[in-house]
């Protein structure tokens, strides 16, 4: 998929050394949380995102030319047993999951507009636990998902009576099904001109 990137984004990508980095909006039932892969705090699009380096790991983002869902999968490890419990209450399923792409200059200056390498919707986690800490793996489903679930409604007379019962639109359509129109000829015409 093609990405609009600056001049300044390009050419760091390109250099002999990279600075990367992958920034994490996910959003919970209580609430949206922001954390990225280096060690400390970063604010970047209004937003302070935490620092959770090794702690955080990501699937291969996958990218096909054919059109086809590819999910990835988010693990976060080292939670302690005792917070286990609420961090799995506070999940839903189908929240969006949006992933960017950064990249820092020589300075430690994050570079303006990192890229949206992803965007899905939340799947179930699976939770691993030893004696102390937990590891949770959220499965992150691609929004092309949505292509295979069928659409309830459709471009009729009872459906836009349902939704609109007052409305008279659709009344038509089916009558209209066996209509023969005659386009650049007259209604005699039996031929082609």
């Amino acid at each position: 998929m093609p990405r609009d990137i600056t001049t300044t984004f390009l050419n760091a990508l390109i250099a002999p050394v990279i600075r990367p980095a992958l920034f994490f909006q996910v959003t919970f039932a209580n609430e949206t949380v922001y954390f990225w892969t280096g060690t400390y705090p970063i604010t970047w699009n209004y937003q302070e995102w935490v620092g959770l380096g090794g702690a955080l790991t990501l699937s291969p983002v996958e990218e096909v030319a054919t059109v086809e869902a590819k999910g990835i999968s988010i693990s976060l490890s080292g939670i302690d047993n005792n917070l286990l419990n609420e961090a799995v209450s506070q999940f839903q399923v189908g929240l969006p999951v949006f992933v960017y792409f950064g990249l820092f200059d020589e300075n430690g200056n994050l570079l303006p507009n990192p890229v949206n390498c992803f965007a899905g919707f939340t799947d179930q986690p699976t939770v691993d636990m030893d004696a102390n800490t937990s590891t949770i793996t959220m499965a992150v489903e691609s929004r092309l998902m949505d292509m295979n679930v069928p659409i309830p409604y459709r471009y009729d007379a009872i459906t836009q009576a349902v939704l609109y019962p007052n409305d008279m639109a659709f009344s038509f359509v089916n009558s209209i099904q066996n209509v023969q129109f005659y386009w650049g000829m007259p209604a005699t015409s039996t031929g082609n001109p």
